[in-house]
């Protein structure tokens, strides 16, 4: 690609704004890309790929620069040290005088790193995740952390089947291979722009983790029983239960916010779904979820948490994330938990996940709620997983991570009501 001025500028000025941290970095850039809309497609992408591996790899960036860490000099630095990017290559981008800082840097090394530098985790971060790992494990974790996130897609079952769905990618030009876990993940090579792809607006298709797809599995709703997607937010595993229990039975939706609702709405028409229920809640003890206590089948749980495992597409989160903001995520987690266990029947099945990696919304959590409701016990995440023919080495709770499965990091345990 053809690096020019007004490219460098361009991920400069988005880097600038990034780095306030003052709203999402996904928002930010939608924003920054609404009011330049003379930047074409392959502009976009690469503001957003410069950009994205500053905030990867920030730590070390700034302690190569010290001073002069500016986002104008973290871009050059982020395109000629992390993404081999050539001295020839920003020739016509940039001035003699910069060329030949380029020219420097490229034989620069920086000093001494800490092993929160090295990981390129915030201090707080590392300090939290070394209590529970060797120094080894965490920085491996945060090598697959930040790295740029593959493209996974679900197949929507009601529409057809995955071959299907592999044959006509690959037919167009889209390598695109099956996922190594999920039956219904598929994985691209590359990244392109599907949202007017045929698949994706008729609901074939959707984009989702292949390890988001695993806690359905983990649910494992079956057709016609009462389920609950207790924190449903945009609706992706929603359309995955639903799909699961073939648009039979009654799926609730349940979420604080009407507007990801309502997004909900147009994705649940879209995959053909029927059986789906969107219920805007105030909280976890709102009188709509008490009319239903004691009544439910199964219930998911995937809990509002630090994101933590998802630093692949999101890695400003481990710079917005603070220890005083997991502390209330923890509050809230451990309420929310309590309130959708009210719903599940004797025999029924529960389902907690986040997609953190830290142990105190994990484990922590899980343990804090069987400690007081012995009404509830734990299965095994594998042997469940096992019985629809997924090998998965996780043990009684599932634990994913991009160094080890190539997913985003998530984390999830299998509660039964046993009274």
């Amino acid at each position: 690609m053809r690096i020019t001025a007004k490219l460098i500028d361009a991920a400069a000025t988005a880097l600038g704004l990034l780095l306030k941290f003052d709203h999402p970095a996904d928002a930010v850039l939608s924003k920054y890309f609404r009011d330049h809309r003379e930047l074409g497609q392959r502009d976009r992408g690469f503001v957003a790929e410069t950009a994205y591996a500053v905030l990867r790899r920030r730590r070390w960036l700034e302690k190569l620069l010290g001073a002069e860490a500016s986002p104008r000099r973290l871009v050059l630095a982020a395109l000629v040290k992390l993404s081999g990017v050539s001295q020839r290559q920003l020739e016509e981008a940039l001035k003699e005088r910069e060329l030949k800082w380029v020219a420097d840097l490229k034989g620069r090394q920086p000093g001494e790193l800490s092993l929160a530098e090295q990981a390129d985790f915030p201090d707080w971060l590392a300090e939290r995740l070394l209590a529970h790992m060797e120094a080894g494990e965490l920085l491996k974790l945060a090598q697959g952390l930040n790295q740029p996130a593959p493209l996974d897609l679900r197949v929507n079952p009601l529409k057809t089947e995955r071959e299907a769905v592999l044959a006509r990618l690959n037919e167009e030009g889209i390598a695109a291979a099956a996922g190594a876990r999920s039956p219904l993940a598929v994985r691209l090579k590359a990244k392109p722009a599907l949202q007017q792809h045929p698949l994706y607006l008729d609901g074939t298709i959707e984009v989702q983790d292949e390890g988001s797809q695993l806690l359905g599995y983990l649910l494992a709703p079956k057709r016609g029983e009462m389920v609950a997607d207790f924190c449903a937010g945009a609706g992706g595993k929603t359309l995955l239960l639903g799909a699961l229990m073939r648009s039979t039975g009654r799926l609730y939706a349940f979420d604080v916010s009407d507007k990801r609702l309502a997004r909900l709405k147009e994705r649940v028409a879209r995959a053909g779904l029927s059986n789906v229920h969107p219920v805007a809640i105030a909280n976890e003890n709102d009188l709509r979820i008490k009319r239903l206590a004691g009544k439910l089948d199964r219930v998911l749980v995937d809990a509002p948490c630090s994101g933590l495992g998802t630093l692949r597409r999101n890695p400003d989160l481990k710079w917005r994330q603070t220890p005083e903001g997991v502390a209330e995520l923890v509050r809230k987690q451990r309420d929310i938990l309590q309130g959708a266990a009210r719903l599940v029947k004797p025999g029924g099945r529960l389902v907690y996940a986040t997609c953190s990696i830290l142990p105190e919304e994990n484990e922590a959590i899980v343990a804090a709620f069987l400690a007081a409701h012995p009404e509830f016990k734990q299965l095994s995440a594998q042997a469940i997983l096992d019985k629809q023919g997924i090998a998965l080495d996780c043990g009684e709770t599932l634990r994913l991570a991009p160094h080890t499965h190539g997913t985003d990091g998530f984390f999830a345990a299998v509660l039964e009501r046993v009274s």
